[in-house]
């Protein structure tokens, strides 16, 4: 059997759990579409009992009657709104941290969607639930109850009111039609657009200082324009068909009051005179729901548009099922020929590597740049995954490994290090529970204490957005003081004293022999020899393959014979 056949969408599923508010809320619009038809009905009344009698009681009744109804329309259209915004923060509530994350794991497999368009789409999905047109929607039932009731007036009316609904039907198809292509692909542009907006700004000192803001603009204004034109030719097309919408609601109301009239000349109208007026009325109320969805069917394109995407995202990375909680680790690392890339790609960067180490010892990778020394780094942290083999920690899988839980046991410091917008005791401290002993430990052992102490807010100063107060060796010396946070057994490091000066390079591996000293295994690429000092093992890459891996020693002495060799052999 086909596995995407028995899948069911997991946000169809979330919708599912709101269908008692649906009903509520369509029910309220049921009561509200009637009672809406009362102030016709006192017109008529007033008309037929009131003129005739002369009566001021039947006035005050009816006229109190009447505004009773007011009351009760506008307490239910009250509540039906407020029952859907309750399901739109239903819905937030049951998928904003599934959302969340999964914009994250997109982002690390390289999957479209990782990027905060993702919870754009959820806001939208959300705002469109007590939007006007999913209101309207909820009354077209009303609207067949509207056509019985013309009919059982006179059959000739019935089918007007048909026809003039059919009619209305087409033009909100040929709406969709016509308007969902530019207004879909605009979507997709305005988003192309932010993405290039933010990437530029994250990119700002580079642009400035090599003058690359004029043509950085010109690129990011071709991208609005084509935004701006896909809009414009979406909103002529919807203006153009709200209009004609209108006009046939107009149309159709006249041509009922008019056929009406006929029919009461012929002595076929059922009621009397009154009747004419009330099927008028109830021809424009048909159509009203379906001219409310038309003009505003750039809503239902935009809420159709985000749960396109929002539910591939969710059938691409699909909800991990709740393992078995697994005892912390103790750094047995094993890496069994892996072979990796980037993730959705086939291209192999790294080809048949296969090592061992033990817990407390210390792993030195090194190799030229481009050998896959950062790919490695992204393999042995599970955040990317092998094309085939496997990375142990402890024995387990790393990559499927609940990271929640593994996370605080592990410390990890990219090439690029990232800090987040926050204070440097947020940032050591990864923003959960600061304990501020163990935040001061790890700025010491990295020799930032001091610089702290110094600052006017010491550790509550802010490091600003992506650490841009900071210098680069500041940044580097942050992010690795948050590596070994809580002492962890087990640590990467992917060139962590690429900015750092001799002071730092000595302090980075005064850290790094404590810890050994403590059990912490780590792995290390680096292209600075003075890590070496503290490794008990080394990897050699080359062309993302296994060179030379071994006890350190074994290793450089190795290397040494073979460049000893190579001028012999030339």
């Amino acid at each position: 059997m086909n596995p995407q056949s028995t899948h069911v969408s997991e946000l169809r599923e979330a919708f599912e759990r709101l269908r008692p508010l649906f009903v509520r809320a369509t029910l309220f619009s049921l009561i509200t579409s009637l009672l809406i038809l009362m102030p016709s009905i006192y017109m008529l009344e007033v008309y037929d009992r009131v003129v005739n009698s002369q009566s001021h009681t039947t006035l005050a009744m009816l006229t109190a009657l009447v505004i009773g109804a007011f009351i009760v329309m506008e307490i239910l259209d009250w509540a039906r709104t407020t029952v859907m915004h309750q399901a739109g923060q239903m819905l937030d509530e049951s998928l904003r941290e599934r959302l969340f994350n999964l914009s994250f794991q997109a982002g690390l497999r390289k999957i479209p969607g990782g990027t905060p368009q993702t919870m754009n789409d959820l806001r939208t999905l959300r705002e469109f639930l007590s939007s006007p047109p999913l209101l309207a929607m909820m009354e077209l039932p009303v609207a067949l109850l509207f056509i019985v009731m013309v009919f059982a007036m006179n059959a000739w009316l019935g089918w007007a009111a048909v026809v003039g609904a059919l009619v209305q039907t087409a033009i909100a198809w040929l709406n969709e039609k016509k308007t969902r292509p530019p207004l879909t692909t605009a979507n997709m542009a305005a988003v192309s657009a932010q993405q290039y907006a933010d990437g530029a700004l994250r990119n700002a000192q580079v642009i400035e200082s090599m003058g690359m803001l004029k043509n950085i603009h010109g690129h990011w204004m071709q991208r609005q324009r084509a935004v701006m034109s896909l809009q414009a030719r979406a909103s002529d097309l919807a203006g153009g068909f709200g209009a004609v919408s209108k006009f046939w609601q107009l149309v159709v109301s006249s041509a009922l009051l008019g056929l009406g009239c006929f029919v009461l000349l012929h002595g076929e109208l059922s009621g009397g005179a009154g009747m004419m007026i009330v099927a008028s009325i109830l021809g424009g109320r048909v159509l009203a729901p379906l001219v409310q969805i038309v003009g505003q069917w750039q809503l239902v394109v935009n809420a159709q548009t985000a749960w396109k995407r929002l539910d591939e995202l969710l059938t691409k990375i699909p909800a991990s099922p709740p393992g078995m909680p697994l005892p912390p680790p103790k750094g047995m690392l094993s890496v069994e020929n892996l072979v990796a890339g980037p993730p959705n790609s086939n291209n192999q960067i790294l080809r048949g590597v296969a090592f061992r180490i033990n817990p407390g010892e210390v792993l030195a990778v090194v190799g030229p740049s481009a050998c896959g020394k950062t790919t490695l780094a992204r393999l042995l942290t599970g955040l990317w995954p092998a094309l085939a083999g496997k990375v142990r920690l402890d024995g387990v899988d790393i990559f499927s490994w609940n990271k929640a839980e593994l996370g605080p046991h592990i410390g990890y410091l990219p090439q690029g290090v990232q800090l987040f917008e926050g204070t440097i005791a947020e940032n050591i401290a990864r923003f959960g529970d600061i304990n501020m002993r163990l935040v001061e430990g790890a700025a010491r052992a990295v020799g930032l204490h001091e610089l702290i102490t110094e600052l006017p807010d010491g550790y509550n100063s802010s490091v600003g957005r992506d650490g841009a107060i900071l210098s680069g060796g500041q940044r580097q010396r942050i992010g690795l003081a948050r590596a070994i946070y809580g002492d962890p057994v087990y640590v990467v490091l992917d060139e962590p004293n690429a900015s750092l000066d001799d002071q730092g390079d000595t302090a980075l591996a005064d850290t790094i022999r404590q810890m050994k000293a403590n059990g912490t295994t780590f792995v290390v690429m680096t292209h600075r020899t003075s890590i070496l000092a503290v490794a008990d093992k080394m990897l050699v890459l080359r062309d993302g393959q296994t060179q030379a891996f071994g006890p350190r020693d074994d290793v450089l002495a190795d290397l040494s014979k073979a460049q000893q060799r190579t001028p012999a052999t030339t």
